[in-house]
C-alpha cells in the first residue's frame, strides 16, 4: 500500500509541475495557486503538500527547465563522441536553448517577480562539463573559435532576443554563428 502511495505523490508532483508551468506560461507570475491545483485537477492542499510556498513551485519547475537543457548538452556531447560535428552540436544547442527560453519567458518572469534567489541545481554543472567537452573537441579540429568559452555561450543566451519572433531569433542565430564558427 505505501508503495503505491508514493507512485501517486510521485505522480501527482509530475501533473503539479505541468501544469504550473503551463499556467504561469499562459497567465503568467500572478497565478494563484489554487488556480493551478484546480487546473491539475488536485486539491489545494496537496499542492501545497509538495510545495508549501508559491516560491517553491516555481524554483522546481525553473529546476526541471534546467535539468532538461543539461540532458541536451549530455546528449550533444555523446553525439560529438560519436562522430558528429562539434561546431553543429554547438549551434543547434545554442538554438534549442534560445527555443525554450522563448517559450518558458513567463516562468523567468515569475521567478523574478516572486524575488527568487534561484541558484543553479547541481546539475547544471553537469551541463557546463559538457559544453566545454564540446567545444574543447570543435577547437581541436578548428571547427570552433578558439577563444569561445561557456561563459561566453552563456552571455549569448543570456542576451539573445527572446521577446522577438521566431524569424528575428533565427536572423539572430545566423548572425552570432560567425562569433562562434571561425
Amino acid at each position: 500500500m505505501t508503495h503505491s502511495l508514493r507512485a501517486d505523490a510521485r505522480r501527482n508532483r509530475a501533473r503539479i509541475l505541468d501544469t504550473a508551468r503551463a499556467q504561469i506560461i499562459e497567465h503568467g507570475p500572478n497565478v494563484g495557486m489554487s488556480e493551478i491545483a484546480n487546473a491539475a485537477g488536485l486539491a489545494v492542499g496537496t499542492l501545497y503538500r509538495h510545495f508549501p510556498t508559491k516560491t517553491d513551485l516555481v524554483e522546481a519547475v525553473i529546476t526541471e527547465q534546467i535539468e532538461r537543457l543539461v540532458d541536451a548538452a549530455e546528449a550533444a556531447w555523446s553525439r560529438v563522441e560519436t562522430g558528429s560535428a562539434a561546431s553543429e552540436e554547438l549551434f543547434v544547442f545554442v538554438r534549442g536553448v534560445i527555443e525554450a527560453a522563448a517559450d518558458n519567458r513567463a516562468l523567468k518572469v515569475a521567478a523574478q517577480a516572486l524575488g527568487t534567489e534561484f541558484a543553479c541545481p547541481p546539475a547544471a554543472a553537469r551541463g557546463t562539463v559538457a559544453l566545454r567537452k564540446i567545444i574543447a573537441a570543435g577547437q581541436d579540429t578548428g571547427s570552433v573559435r578558439e577563444d569561445l568559452t561557456v561563459t561566453d555561450l552563456y552571455l549569448l543566451v543570456a542576451t539573445g532576443p527572446l521577446d522577438h519572433p521566431k524569424q528575428t531569433r533565427e536572423r539572430w542565430l545566423e548572425l552570432i554563428r560567425p562569433g562562434l564558427l571561425p
